[in-house]
């Protein structure tokens, strides 16, 4: 089998979806690997640190789809929405494509992927099981995403994070807020933490309490009802504006009472739940920093502007995305060892072994044989015909 790796076409990606310490495990695979040429520079990894590794270096993108029996991109189509949709004229029957499809957020671009016969496998809907766990390449990308976070609001706070005994008096802790419990959440409180903030964090999820606590913050509890906040999947559920607008209003003095806030709630496949309002940044203290990591999907709070660091009532909010592309080197690390376990799990003696009944292979299907495959994705296609039909 040859897995082709092309150069990340977004702009600014600086991820590259191999390396080239993964090229002998896939070569022990009884693989083959084409590389195009410099696809791996942006990260800091040559052309002849491939080329000793085994890989065959090609100078072009089309040369990498026209070799390969399976393309690893880190963001493809659907994920990709500025240059994805070049790479599809590349792709064949019968070609496997692995990668961040952003499936749920875009499902027409699974359907344009599905047309081309491909199939498709999107690495964010990894099952939550203890066998993935070395496969799970959101959790891993959510990690950087949330120890970025807090370097960036440390860089940008007008104080000091640590607590500091001087000759010229003692400076006191920064104040630290984070909204959400996952990976990126606790990431960020285990950075903050390092750092010498104060810090608290906030999650809908009860069941995350134990784990904040475990990494030295404090759990911020609401008097709110939240027996049906979490999903099979261990996800937040959506919840609706009566129980958000409760819980601003509740969320309300301890944003104000903090001078740092990162926000990382996202429900997958939805917009972010607004959680922050202008109202609330007006009372937080002149300097104050926010760093909406939910900034991609609508944003946590109501002032974030994508991609932009805007100043609003005395108070920095920094809406960047794609955080995980700016530690390049250990980015690209740690998802291509998530795909080449994955590959490695799919491949049976060199060849593709699509396996539905391995629940690993069959949560990441979106498209194959020249159809959306993924329950989820069906359901919201049958969803939308529905829709149509009911439409005037």
């Amino acid at each position: 089998m040859i897995i082709g790796v092309p150069k990340e076409s977004f702009p600014g990606e600086r991820r590259v979806a191999l390396v080239p310490a993964s090229i002998p495990v896939l070569l022990k695979g009884k693989c083959e690997v084409v590389v195009e040429a410099g696809a791996g520079l942006g990260a800091g990894y040559t052309d002849a640190a491939y080329a000793d590794k085994g890989a065959k270096l090609v100078p072009t993108r089309a040369e990498v789809f026209s070799a390969a029996d399976a393309v690893l991109q880190v963001l493809c189509h659907g994920a990709n929405d500025r240059t994805g949709g070049a790479d599809l004229p590349l792709m064949r029957p019968g070609q496997v494509l692995i990668g961040f499809l952003r499936p749920l957020g875009s499902p027409q671009t699974v359907q344009e992927i599905a047309a081309r016969g491909v199939s498709a496998f999107a690495v964010e809907l990894m099952p939550r099981i203890t066998r993935s766990q070395n496969m799970d390449a959101l959790s891993a990308m959510a990690t950087i995403c949330g120890y970025k976070a807090v370097l960036i609001a440390a860089d940008l706070l007008p104080r000091f994070f640590p607590m500091l005994t001087t000759a010229a008096g003692t400076i006191t802790p920064a104040r630290v807020l984070v909204l959400g419990g996952g990976v990126a959440g606790l990431q960020a409180i285990a950075t903050a933490r390092r750092l010498g903030a104060v810090t608290s964090a906030y999650d809908v999820r009860p069941a995350v309490k134990e784990q904040v606590q475990s990494l030295g913050g404090r759990f911020v509890e609401l008097p709110l009802e939240t027996g049906q906040s979490e999903d099979a999947r261990g996800y937040a559920r959506p919840q609706d504006e009566t129980f958000l607008s409760r819980q601003r209003e509740l969320l309300t003095r301890v944003i104000a009472e903090s001078d740092v806030v990162i926000s990382t709630a996202t429900v997958p496949g939805k917009r972010a739940p607004l959680l922050i309002t202008s109202d609330m940044v007006a009372r937080m203290a002149l300097g104050s920093v926010i760093v909406d990591i939910a900034a991609e999907r609508g944003g946590n709070c109501e002032l974030t502007r994508l991609n932009e660091v805007v100043r609003e009532h005395g108070v920095t909010i920094v809406g960047y995305f794609n955080l995980a592309s700016t530690v390049p080197y250990h980015a690209s690390q740690m998802y291509s060892r998530n795909l080449t376990a994955f590959l490695l799990n799919l491949l049976k003696d060199g060849k593709l072994n699509i396996d539905l009944e391995d629940e690993i292979t069959r949560g990441t299907l979106v498209a194959r044989d020249g159809n959306v495959v993924h329950p989820l994705l069906v359901q919201a296609q049958l969803a939308g015909a529905a829709g149509a039909v009911k439409t005037p």
